[in-house]
């Protein structure tokens, strides 16, 4: 607990986690102060959370990381457990970025948005904050070099955020004469970024733009059981990446 104390009010003290809580905060403002109505400012929103949050969770975390390795390799040379070490340093980040990301555009989407809507997207750019931080976990101990490990989220952050849709659409063009709707459903289980956007879209009622492809969405989505599905696809993606990275932190030569 203390490390996590530690850790914690560290990151809720560096000036780029106060920076990117106000940047959430401005776009959030502006977004609904200038759109005409609700419904086009929670969209604005929405696009900011899917690039932004995502990308600053993984890169800020994975640079803290190797900038902790100094104090990672003095807390091992005590009689602490590992695996206490590591988790710790995680809470402390997902709690920090959670809370920034809440403070920020948490706070102008439960003002604007209808009480359901904003309940939703806080809660999936929760999740994405924490899989996020998952992700530079498992980065950053994939390789000693610094550089290596950014690059290594970077591209990550690239794939899930912005080149998936397009392997998506890549292959609704190629497939067009065939039933792959449900298939599509099926791959967006494998982007957190995509679930989210599919989550939050169906709450908004725009998937009776996608016409049969919105339906299917909807049909897999948006029942309870469904939002449970979701729920606990996210939570797989925060506590895979975690645990390899615990399990590789373990055996790893400091």
């Amino acid at each position: 607990m203390r490390i996590l104390k530690y850790v914690a009010l560290d990151i809720l003290k560096n000036k780029i986690v106060m920076a990117y809580a106000i940047m959430l905060a401005l776009f959030s403002w502006s977004a609904f102060g200038l759109e005409d109505n609700a419904s086009k400012g929670v969209l604005t929103v929405l696009n900011i959370i899917l690039l932004t949050v995502p990308l600053m969770s993984v890169l800020f975390a994975t640079i803290y990381v190797y900038n902790s390795n100094e104090f990672i390799e003095l807390l091992v040379s005590h009689p602490v457990k590992r695996s206490m070490i590591w988790r710790a340093l995680f809470a402390g980040l997902s709690l920090s970025l959670v809370a920034a990301f809440i403070l920020g555009a948490g706070i102008p989407i439960l003002l604007f948005a209808d009480f359901a809507t904003a309940i939703m997207m806080i809660t999936a750019g929760s999740f994405l904050s924490v899989i996020f931080v998952a992700i530079a976990f498992l980065s950053s101990i994939l390789t000693r070099d610094k550089a290596k490990g950014i690059g290594i989220s970077i591209l990550l952050w690239l794939y899930f955020a912005l080149l998936f849709d397009g392997l998506v659409l890549f292959l609704f063009f190629q497939f067009a004469d065939y039933p792959i709707e449900k298939f599509v459903v099926l791959m967006s289980a494998l982007s957190p970024v995509d679930l989210c956007r599919i989550l939050i879209l169906l709450r908004l009622d725009v998937s009776a733009m996608l016409g049969y492809t919105g339906a299917v969405f909807k049909d897999y989505f948006g029942t309870a059981g469904g939002l449970v599905v979701s729920y606990l696809l996210l939570s797989l993606w925060i506590i895979v990446p975690f645990m390899m990275s615990l399990i590789k932190f373990r055996k790893r030569d400091l």
